[in-house]
């Protein structure tokens, strides 16, 4: 009987901790969407990343204003969409043997990281992973190690929250009506491949700005001196999430997004339409 009982035991624990992996896994799965998407690629995590720092080369594949923006100490940026992405990456490695190629994006929910990651295996640079945590993750859990618009550490309290974003942004109706205002400030800042001929409103009521911080500036200045509202859109609502550090950081108040960008007022007229 007592032999039974302790098999019976055994087993009992041997499930539990079956159910325990399987429901971290499943844990995994939803924290980290893109991995079951990309099981070929290898990832790392944020702690195993700190610790090893010395044996990885970090490379940043978001865009440059992104990275200028925001990120890792020490990183390095290849775009996944340059050019040249393969030999800037073959490069890198030629010239860090024995050392891992970390590669990473903006987080849980971006493909960049593990994009580059299997791009590079295909033409057999494999000493890379992915870091698909991402830089706000890594900001948070060492900000000594990360660096805001040339400043390390990053300053408590300085990472803008979704919650934060979310209040800058207007429908894209609000936004028309906004920007239609007498005195209101309109910058489309989408680069000029995005632009197909499209804009909101007419020659002379908006101005076209690349995003760049210098060229922003003066608007700006502008706004805040003579105390008018600026309203800014991209294409589709994500390019303003970096430039909203910038904003933030000149201390203006009065900043306005269209929110899903130009396409989603597409989208509504189209709608409108049917």
């Amino acid at each position: 009987m007592e032999h039974a009982a302790t098999e019976t035991g055994t087993l009992i624990r041997a499930l539990l901790l079956s159910l325990l992996f399987c429901a971290s896994l499943a844990s995994a799965e939803d924290e980290f969407p893109n991995r079951a998407v990309y099981p070929d690629v290898p990832v790392i995590e944020t702690e195993d990343l700190y610790r090893n720092l010395d044996k990885h080369v970090v490379v940043d594949v978001r865009s440059r204003y992104e990275y200028d923006t925001l990120h890792i100490r020490g990183a390095g940026n290849i775009p996944l969409n340059s050019s040249d992405f393969i030999e800037q990456v073959r490069t890198l490695a030629s010239s860090h043997p024995g050392k891992t190629i970390a590669f990473y994006c903006n987080g849980k929910t971006c493909r960049k990281s593990y994009k580059a990651a299997r791009r590079a295996r295909k033409y057999h640079i494999d000493n890379v992973v992915a870091y698909d945590a991402g830089i706000f993750d890594w900001a948070r859990a060492h900000p000594d190690q990360a660096v805001l618009l040339g400043q390390s550490p990053v300053p408590a309290g300085r990472l803008i929250s979704t919650a934060d974003f979310k209040k800058h942004l207007l429908d894209p109706d609000a936004f028309l009506e906004k920007a239609r205002e007498p005195g209101a400030i309109v910058l489309d800042i989408r680069d000029i491949r995005q632009r197909e001929g499209i804009s909101l409103l007419p020659p002379g009521r908006e101005e076209r700005v690349p995003l760049d911080n210098e060229k922003l500036r003066k608007y700006v200045e502008q706004a805040q001196a003579e105390g008018r509202p600026l309203l800014i859109y991209d294409a589709v609502g994500k390019q303003v999430r970096w430039l909203q550090y910038f904003l933030e950081q000149a201390g203006l108040n009065n900043y306005w997004f269209m929110k899903g960008g130009i396409r989603s007022y597409l989208a509504e007229l189209q709608s409108d339409y049917r």
